[in-house]
């Protein structure tokens, strides 16, 4: 004990009070937040848009190349290129689609009520009750 005190350069009567420190937790929402859906939304659109530009340029440029050549392999990759961005621009719809569905997902937040109608009863009494029912709506 006295070497730890001699290490430290403490004497044995000093005493050092602990301070508490609180943690606190960060919390987190529990949906994500509106805002941050239009920002992602916003975000992959401006991707997907700046991929099918580019795509759009490379076709072009390999086109020209394909037809100066005249190489299979150019008209090739300038099919899958154009698959590429044609696969891109269907992404760009489906973003479109799944923001509309995000969007009604946030607003139908309501509880939707059923009400089952449940006849607890024979056969033949049901029979009766809807021979009745007929009859006095003929009336």
């Amino acid at each position: 004990m006295k070497k730890l005190d001699d290490a430290f350069n403490i004497s044995e009567t000093e005493v050092v009070e602990n301070e508490k420190v609180g943690i606190t937790p960060e919390q987190k929402p529990d949906r994500i937040v509106k805002d941050e859906i239009t920002r992602d939304y916003e975000y992959t659109r401006g991707n997907l848009y700046s991929i099918i530009e580019k795509g759009q340029e490379a076709i072009d440029g390999i086109l020209e190349l394909a037809q100066e050549s005249e190489m299979p392999r150019a008209y090739e990759v300038a099919g899958q290129l154009i698959k590429s961005v044609s696969d891109a621009t269907d992404k760009l719809m489906d973003l479109q689609k799944k923001l509309k569905d995000v969007n009604e997902e946030t607003q139908s937040k309501g509880p939707n009520t059923v009400n089952n109608a449940l006849f607890v009863g024979s056969t033949a009494e049901l029979s009766k009750l809807l021979k009745t029912g007929l009859t006095e709506e003929d009336k």
